[in-house]
C-alpha cells in the first residue's frame, strides 16, 4: 500500500473555488481501481489550507490516478487556484494495520 499526503493552499480569495474543485475530484477518484481511500481535509485554523489523505493498493493504481482525466484537468487549473506548488509526500506504512 502507498499512502499519499497532498498539501494545498489557495490563493487569497480563491478558497471556495479551490474547495469546489477539490470536492469534484473525490467521486471519480474513489471509483478508480486501487483506491483504498481519498479523503479531503480543510484546516479549521486557516481556510486557505487543504490536504488529501490517500491510500492506494500499489504504484500502478497511483500512476493510473495521476494520469486520469479528472486529475490532469485539475492540474491544468492549479496555477490559477494555488498560492504555491502542490506539496505531495509519499509514505509506506511501517506499523501493523489496525483491525
Amino acid at each position: 500500500m502507498i499512502t499519499i499526503v497532498a498539501m494545498l493552499e489557495s490563493k487569497p480569495g480563491k478558497e471556495e473555488e479551490l474547495n469546489k474543485a477539490l470536492l469534484e475530484l473525490i467521486g471519480p477518484t474513489r471509483k478508480e481501481t486501487g483506491c483504498c481511500n481519498y479523503d479531503l481535509h480543510r484546516s479549521e485554523d486557516d481556510p486557505k489550507k487543504f490536504f488529501f489523505y490517500e491510500n492506494w493498493t500499489d504504484k500502478a493504481a497511483l500512476d493510473a490516478h495521476m494520469a486520469s482525466p479528472h486529475l490532469t484537468g485539475f492540474v491544468k487549473r492549479a496555477k490559477e487556484l494555488l498560492a504555491k506548488p502542490l506539496d505531495v509526500s509519499f509514505y509506506k506504512m511501517v506499523s501493523e494495520p489496525a483491525n
